[in-house]
């Protein structure tokens, strides 16, 4: 991207994720980034580790930001990284904000509500380019002023606000419902006799061709089982188990308690 300075509010785990995708595929260099963050040990594993600007002051850091990074947790002092912002940012810096559960009108209210902000949800799979973080701006704020940024640790989906905790909720917590599964299929195969390794293969193997027919093919997953399955066979009793055991009820119900408990952290703010 353009030259262009990013400057995180908060160096942690989630904000690591972002600034390892982006240097890893050359979006951002590291002279483009800078950090700060309340815990030492954080700023000095960052500057080692990627060689970013983690010496610099709040002040220097938002002055010279075009995009700013809210990356600190709800329950932090939002009000006074707000007086910080609009104090020392320029007028049409970005903000783009990571922190669970907080609006666009909440951030608007800390950091000037006619300022640029992005409201991000990001995902979890920031290495590997798959995986999408759901995206959702203010009036001021258009796709080209982040898109480049956002790209660069994965996809990008552009939501009204409405869906961000449905998308929290299914979205950024899928690889949960999906490493799960692979675990349990797994454990299945060394139930039935297979060494844990050839079963972990085979598993892994599995979930990659299944995704890459849905892809290739176009066709309904309910197509592909009726392919795979004929009539009487192992596969339709291996369905039949599987259908008695609740399983996609669960799955939704999983779901439906993942999107209540983002809703609820955003009550709680």
């Amino acid at each position: 991207m353009a030259q262009k300075q990013i400057h995180f509010i908060g160096g942690g785990q989630m904000a690591e994720a972002m600034i390892r995708a982006c240097i890893a595929n050359n979006t951002l260099a590291a002279d483009e980034i800078s950090v700060t963050d309340v815990n030492e040990a954080r700023l000095q594993l960052l500057s080692d580790k990627y060689k970013v600007n983690t010496g610099s002051s709040q002040e220097y850091g938002l002055s010279a930001a075009s995009i700013i990074v809210i990356a600190v947790r709800p329950q932090d002092n939002l009000a006074a990284l707000g007086e910080l912002v609009q104090k020392h940012a320029a007028p049409a810096a970005t903000i783009v904000s990571i922190v669970a559960g907080v609006t666009i009108a909440q951030l608007g209210g800390y950091f000037g509500a006619e300022r640029p902000i992005v409201r991000v949800i990001p995902n979890t799979l920031t290495d590997t380019g798959y995986g999408y973080s759901g995206v959702a701006l203010n009036s001021y704020a258009d796709r080209d002023q982040v898109e480049d940024f956002l790209l660069g640790f994965g996809k990008v989906q552009y939501l009204d606000e409405g869906y961000i905790d449905i998308f929290t909720g299914y979205g950024v917590a899928g690889p949960n419902y999906i490493y799960y599964f692979i675990e349990s299929l797994v454990d299945a195969g060394v139930l039935a006799g297979l060494p844990r390794e050839q079963a972990w293969n085979v598993a892994l193997e599995n979930m990659m061709g299944a995704v890459t027919m849905l892809r290739q093919t176009g066709l309904h997953p309910r197509q592909l089982l009726d392919i795979n399955n004929s009539p009487g066979g192992v596969g339709m009793h291996g369905l039949y188990e599987l259908n008695n055991s609740d399983f996609a009820a669960g799955l939704q119900r999983s779901v439906l308690a993942a999107v209540k408990r983002t809703t609820e952290l955003g009550v709680k703010k």
